[in-house]
């Protein structure tokens, strides 16, 4: 019967032996079982099943276990996984067995815990360097299972595995301005990998707006509300012990571009239209301009326009403008992401400027023959109206004058062939260019030309040879080649080649670097023996070679020195102030002397240019002043002896400022002025002095003599009780030296004395106590008028005379006595 149901049900047969199959039951439903015997009696007892069964498969070990992996191995552990068994025996699993063999050994080792039931498994504290191999059963209540296949040997050492990226961005990406955009992506190796982000080769850090984070498997990169800065080249590196790994992404944030660059030129302006042009945005936003806005305002209106807004030109035509009016013009531009503030122009008035064409660019001048040459020249900017003709001259070099190429016009070809030239001058040209308005500016002058045929090369130098030597230099000089190849003559290319060697080396490498026909070859061998060799060279090219016929053994040569002194080096040398002082001398001597200046046994001024070549040396002083001049020495000293010359040098200036100015016997119409001569004559004979004079109420000097050669002078012709300045200035050839003025006014009077005694006193009357007096004036003043008389009496014997008063008038009563 089902556990559940009372109801007994038969089985379908009878059996005789002590066993049976019982057929047609249900998978998964639980019975209880009983059975009696039976005989030709009847039939016994039942004999029930103590408990219920449950009707399942049999029930066996499970499987062994599948997938056995080695996932990780360090010197001294191992991680292992693995997956169950196909089937479990009919029972769930209880628990996995982990076994381990040291390569070697025969027997495996249990390594798991008890009553483990996870699929993975590190075994730890191995030994580093030794190999074992592994395997796994399942367990179920039946019990041990198969074991899996064994893995491979492991030797326990520390894994690497190179870095590995997989990123989810492309190569390039394209953000809005204000957007935030990420970069993200996985990667792996062993050791774990350091994680670096860069912009533009340049370490990114987090802040406010950029975010980096990383995981040991995942890495990412945010930037919140983007700005246009962000644009780059974004890298990220993966990198451990073993490599590196690197992606990239050029980021570009793009944005509305800024305004157009101005200002707004007007190119063209005319009275119904102008044409105008401006320069491209500074940022154009990260994308290209797609187009410019252009509208125009009449000024005394508020409406703009519209010009255009379909153009990628930088210049545009403003057209169906009124004559007279302002205009001011604005413009914006225009990408894919939007349209930039704006660029707003000047004022400009419409109306026509028409002007004569501008100046071409500087000629260029080709096919020259001894008689003529072509000038080519680029067209000019018309001036608003067509061009109808070229003007080109022509010029010697050294004249100052153009002459007309040609009376019959040029045009409209932009060359010209100039005939009529004198074979070996030297000209320039230039071209004007000519409208109904008039002839424009002409050109710059072209470069020089010289009037001749194409050149050749030249022949060789003549007569090359050794003059001089030293321990490392040889001296070669030569003459001219015979004939130049109708070209001057650049320069000339001198080599040299060791004896024995078959090298030639270049002694210098430029033919301008040796103009003329002699060269010093340096940097030689002592002791050892050279050839020479030169080549001369024009515009076509080298001459043949030609040969110092014999070979030059290169050691010192010893000369005592020798100074050759040029005239200004005279016994006395006289220079006037401020001009140059110029002393020179040639030197000779083998080796080259050394050279020394000296100025009264001390060091020149600094101020003293000393140039020594390898022929002489020269001193130089600008702008001399009178301390300059002295005794000038130039010694040269070499090791086969030494030579001194010497010169006075006398510096000529304006005399110094005249000494001790002196006033004396001063008058109401003049006084007398006397001084000394300066200290310092300039170097020249004093030839005059200049006296002037000044009223201290006035700015104005005026001169009162400028002959005088005395050193005294008397002052006429003054105003009396006027306040007077002089001055006295010396002069000789040179120039006037400075003046010595009086420290004080001087005022134009007389000098003052005591009047005379007054004339014929006596009385005129007396009485008791009192006399009445008169008397005349005196004879004389004594340079003042008088301004009163003293009355004084004295008492007949007394010694004393007693004051009584001053009087104005030539009258007194004398009262009181």
């Amino acid at each position: 019967r089902e556990s559940d149901h009372r109801a007994w049900t038969p089985v379908t047969y009878t059996v005789t032996r002590q066993n049976a199959t019982i057929q047609g039951l249900i998978q998964g439903k639980a019975y209880f079982f009983r059975i009696a015997a039976e005989n030709i009696i009847g039939m016994g007892p039942f004999t029930e099943t103590t408990k219920e069964i449950l009707i399942r498969e049999p029930i066996t070990v499970p499987d062994r276990p599948e997938d056995l992996e080695v996932k990780a191995v360090t010197k001294n552990s191992v991680t292992l996984t693995w997956n169950p068994p196909k089937y479990n025996g009919g029972s769930d699993i209880t628990m996995y067995v982990l076994e381990s063999r040291l390569i070697g050994k025969d027997k495996f080792h249990k390594v798991t815990k008890e009553k483990m039931l996870d699929r993975k498994f590190t075994v730890e504290g191995l030994k580093e360097g030794d190999t074992y191999e592994y395997r796994v059963s399942a367990c179920n209540i039946v019990g041990q299972g198969k074991p899996s296949f064994c893995t491979k040997p492991i030797t326990c050492k520390d894994e690497i595995a190179p870095p590995t990226l997989d990123l989810d961005f492309r190569d390039k990406l394209i953000v809005r301005v204000g957007e935030a955009f990420s970069l993200t992506g996985r990667y792996s190796g062993k050791p774990a990998p350091k994680v670096t982000w860069l912009k533009d080769d340049i370490v990114l850090k987090e802040d406010d707006r950029i975010k980096i984070k990383t995981t040991p498997t995942t890495l990412c990169l945010g930037i919140l509300k983007s700005v246009r800065e962000d644009t780059g080249r974004y890298c990220v590196t993966v990198e451990n012990s073993t490599g590196s790994r690197k992606g990239f992404c050029q980021v570009n944030v793009v944005d509305r571009p800024s305004p157009p660059v101005g200002p707004v030129v007007f190119d063209e302006v005319f009275k119904d239209h102008m044409v105008v042009s401006w320069k491209p945005p500074l940022d154009d936003g990260g994308s290209e301009i797609t187009n410019y806005i252009i509208e125009k305002k009449d000024t005394h209106k508020d409406l703009w326009m519209p010009v255009t807004s379909a153009t990628v030109k930088t210049t545009c035509k403003i057209p169906k403008l009124l004559e007279g009016r302002e205009y001011q013009i604005r413009i914006y531009a225009e990408n894919l992401y939007g349209i930039s503030d704006p660029l707003i122009s000047d004022e400009m008035k419409a109306k026509d400027r028409f002007r004569v064409p501008d100046a071409p660019e500087q000629p260029i001048v080709k096919d020259v023959t001894k008689d003529s040459a072509v000038v080519v020249w680029n067209k000019p900017y018309d001036g608003g109206k067509p061009i109808t003709n070229y003007i080109v001259e022509k010029k010697e070099t050294m004249a100052t004058r153009w002459v007309k190429a040609t009376k019959d016009p040029i045009f409209p070809g932009t060359k010209f062939k100039v005939p009529d030239l004198l074979e070996g001058c030297q000209y320039e040209f230039r071209v004007s260019a000519e409208n109904e308005i008039g002839v424009g500016d002409p050109s710059p002058p072209s470069k020089p030309i010289f009037a001749r045929d194409p050149i050749a090369k030249p022949s060789p130098p003549v007569n090359p040879e050794a003059v001089d030597k030293t321990k490392n230099s040889v001296d070669l000089s030569w003459q001219p080649p015979r004939h130049d190849g109708n070209g001057k003559i650049i320069g000339y290319l001198i080599e040299y080649q060791k004896v024995g060697d078959e090298e030639w080396k270049q002694a210098n490498l430029t033919a301008d670097s040796c103009p003329e026909t002699n060269y010093k070859v340096t940097g030689l061998t002592e002791g050892l023996t050279y050839k020479f060799r030169v080549k001369a060279v024009n515009a076509a090219g080298e001459s043949d070679p030609a040969h110092v016929p014999d070979p030059v053994e290169v050691k010192d040569r010893l000369e005592p020195p020798e100074l050759i002194l040029d005239a200004n080096m005279a016994r006395e040398q006289h220079v006037k102030a401020g001009d140059t002082l110029r002393l020179s001398a040639v030197i000779k001597g083998v080796p080259f002397p050394k050279v020394t200046w000296k100025k009264e046994d001390r060091e020149v001024s600094p101020k003293a240019d000393i140039e020594v070549t390898g022929v002489g040396s020269k001193l130089e002083i600008r702008n001399t002043v009178h301390e300059d001049g002295g005794i000038y020495s130039l010694t040269v000293e070499n090791p086969a002896g030494s030579k001194t010359v010497s010169v006075k040098v006398v510096v000529l200036d304006k005399p110094g400022p005249p000494r001790n100015l002196n006033v004396s016997d001063v008058r109401s119409d003049s006084c007398y002025l006397t001084w000394m001569e300066p200290e310092d004559d300039g170097g020249s004979v004093i030839t005059n002095y200049v006296v002037e004079r000044k009223d201290v109420a006035s700015a104005q000097w005026v001169a009162i003599s400028s002959s005088s050669k005395k050193r005294s002078h008397m002052a006429k012709y003054l105003m009396e009780g006027t306040q007077y300045l002089f001055r006295v200035a010396a002069e000789n050839q040179y120039g006037r030296g400075p003046y010595v003025e009086t420290l004080k006014p001087i005022k134009a009077i007389d000098p003052l004395h005591p009047p005379g005694p007054p004339k014929n006193l006596h009385h005129v009357d007396v009485d008791k106590t009192e006399v009445s007096l008169v008397w005349n004036r005196p004879d004389r003043d004594g340079g003042a008028e008088i301004t009163g008389y003293l009355v004084e009496y004295q008492e007949d014997g007394a010694d004393e005379w007693t004051k009584f008063q001053t009087v104005p008038m030539l009258d007194c009563v004398v009262t009181g006595l």
